[in-house]
């Protein structure tokens, strides 16, 4: 089966050439591009990717778009902040020789602020990321999009990797964004959810293993929590 990456990006310069490049087993890598003002365009182009623009429509809406566009029916979507292992590589090449499912989940190691977390929650992350796009498209969210089948789903065993966050101000200021776009105001859980999402994570999910970093991003999450329902 012919495989078909696609990214979709905007002002992604910095970290769109290791993206592209873990991407570079495919048949096609199609990056979809809401109006970058950067490098970005360039420089996915001279690696080899197919480059598009589409206005923004959300990320559940520009995901859809993008697979859409593809030459070949089974995609694979990745984020320019995320890598496809050579581990991983092998993996989905081995898959697509005799795929037994029409969609698979794969496993996200996160890196936050320079550590890979494997507590809290945030491991293994399974996505739905390798399928048909026959019988699998993405919901029209306009933030924490997802995949949806009705079909059974398989699960790869490598993970892929994750750069989530720098550093403290940059998810400070993404999730920030987030909350905007995925308000649901309401008082009651403004007050009370902050507080179970942190025991979730810190507590429940075993965050306080990975040390500092659990506990910071326990408290962010919290916050998050917070501003979501406040807005």
């Amino acid at each position: 089966m012919k495989l078909s990456v696609v990214i979709i990006t905007f002002n992604c310069e910095k970290i769109i050439v290791d993206a592209v490049k873990s991407a570079s087993f495919a048949d096609e890598i199609l990056v979809l591009d809401s109006g970058s003002e950067d490098k970005t365009i360039e420089i996915a182009r001279n690696l080899g990717a197919c480059v598009k623009h589409n206005e923004w429509l959300g990320f559940g809406r520009q995901k859809q778009r993008a697979i859409e566009l593809a030459k070949n029916d089974w995609v694979f979507v990745l984020d320019s902040d995320e890598r496809i292992t050579k581990a991983l590589q092998k993996e989905i090449v081995s898959v697509l020789k005799k795929p037994s499912f029409v969609a698979y989940t794969v496993p996200r190691l996160n890196n936050f602020f320079g550590k890979f977390i494997r507590h809290g929650g945030f491991y293994p992350d399974r996505n739905v990321r390798l399928f048909d796009r026959r019988y699998a498209n993405f919901t029209d969210d306009e933030v924490h999009e997802k995949i949806i089948t009705n079909s059974r789903v398989g699960h790869l065993k490598e993970p892929m990797i994750h750069y989530a966050y720098d550093t403290i101000e940059e998810f400070i200021n993404k999730q920030n964004r987030y909350s905007t776009l995925g308000v649901r105001r309401n008082r009651f859980k403004a007050v009370f959810s902050p507080f179970w999402t942190f025991f979730r994570i810190y507590i429940l999910k075993l965050g306080f293993l990975d040390g500092w970093h659990g506990f910071v991003i326990a408290k962010l999450y919290s916050q998050y929590t917070f501003w979501k329902y406040i807005k």
